[in-house]
């Protein structure tokens, strides 16, 4: 059985009989963790060998775990900043500001990879324009040149600990005010405005190997009147033929508010899948996901097969041999006395 374009969640902190029953669905092919699925590193890493013992290939298993006010899992592990507060640093000292992405970006990984998970949905590579509150401090800077650096240093270190990087949200969330959780964004902006600035970033990871993308509920008018997640153009046109990028297209939460766009709830699904994604989100939403299940029909695209079977996570080590390497032990300093400088410089 190889891996269904659909990627759902799960109502706890263990698997229930209906869990285990969607979960055996064809169409399924991944799961994605929130904090109520979370009580501890040891029940999170049982919970995951149970997804991953289901089915063969194994179930992906992904979170949004970027840090700052984006971080799933919190006691037990590491408290990671939000990349806004790394991205402060890059105009004063860029070397510095790189080598803390990395060491984010590895600490991130490692210790999600040590209880299982495959992947996390990082980095954003929005651009800060200190206008979108649902971006906010989870973009890195107002430069470009500085998001895809920043970005670059995260995913060599996200990669070193055997995590695979998800770039988001093509092409730039970053412009829009509005929250696509809650309502329908419209960025007025031309072509020409939007690639020097938002796809820059997404440009250069690409070139750097980036495994994986998401696009925005982003409707850019005047480039098509689809939100980027269903546009043939921005998915087809821009991210595989002009930026020639080959690795997986993950569309963002087809229950979000502005995915309404795309209609019920299987035809958010197939416009997304004949726009281009290759697996589609559907969170916080059991019922929609079950709709989905039962009225999408399976395409069976090979070329998204094998696509989603390079998202696995490499490098398996237990929690236990994690916490007593000397690479985590100076990580975990590092990032301890990167948050003791900042509140150091905000109270002076």
């Amino acid at each position: 059985m190889s891996l269904g374009p659909v990627m759902l969640d799960l109502q706890g902190v263990e698997l229930t009989a209906e869990d285990r029953e969607t979960l055996q669905n064809p169409l399924v092919g991944g799961v994605i963790l929130f904090s109520r699925n979370y009580e501890s590193p040891e029940q999170l890493a049982a919970l995951i060998s149970e997804i991953h013992l289901l089915r063969q290939p194994k179930l992906l298993v992904a979170v949004d775990h970027e840090g700052g006010r984006v971080q799933r899992f919190r006691s037990g592990f590491s408290c990671l900043p939000a990349v806004a507060q790394i991205g402060v640093h890059y105009k004063k000292d860029p070397r510095r500001a790189k080598k803390m992405a990395e060491t984010a970006g590895w600490l991130m990984a490692a210790e999600l990879r040590a209880v299982g998970v495959d992947f996390s949905f990082a980095p954003v590579l929005d651009i800060d324009y200190g206008q979108s509150e649902v971006v906010g401090d989870r973009a890195w800077h107002r430069d470009p040149q500085a998001v895809a650096e920043l970005a670059h240093a995260y995913m060599i270190g996200m990669q070193s600990a055997g995590m695979p990087a998800t770039g988001k949200h093509f092409p730039g969330h970053g412009w829009v005010s509005a929250d696509s959780h809650t309502a329908m964004p419209v960025d007025e902006r031309r072509y020409e405005d939007i690639y020097p600035d938002d796809i820059l970033p997404f440009e250069r990871m690409i070139n750097y190997g980036m495994a994986a993308i998401m696009p925005a509920h982003v409707i850019y008018r005047r480039c098509d009147e689809q939100p980027a997640g269903f546009s043939h153009f921005w998915l087809q046109e821009v991210l595989r033929k002009r930026l020639n990028f080959q690795g997986v297209i993950f569309s963002d939460d087809l229950s979000m508010a502005a995915a309404g766009a795309g209609g019920d709830f299987v035809e958010r699904a197939e416009k997304a899948l004949d726009a281009g994604c290759d697996m589609l989100l559907v969170c916080n939403h059991r019922s929609a996901a079950l709709e989905i299940l039962q009225g999408l029909k399976d395409r069976n695209d090979a070329a998204s097969h094998s696509r989603l079977a390079r998202m696995h996570g490499r490098h398996s080590v237990t929690r236990v041999e994690l916490l007593r390497d000397p690479k985590w032990k100076q990580a975990v300093m590092v990032m301890d006395r990167f948050h003791h400088d900042d509140e150091r410089l905000l109270n002076l």
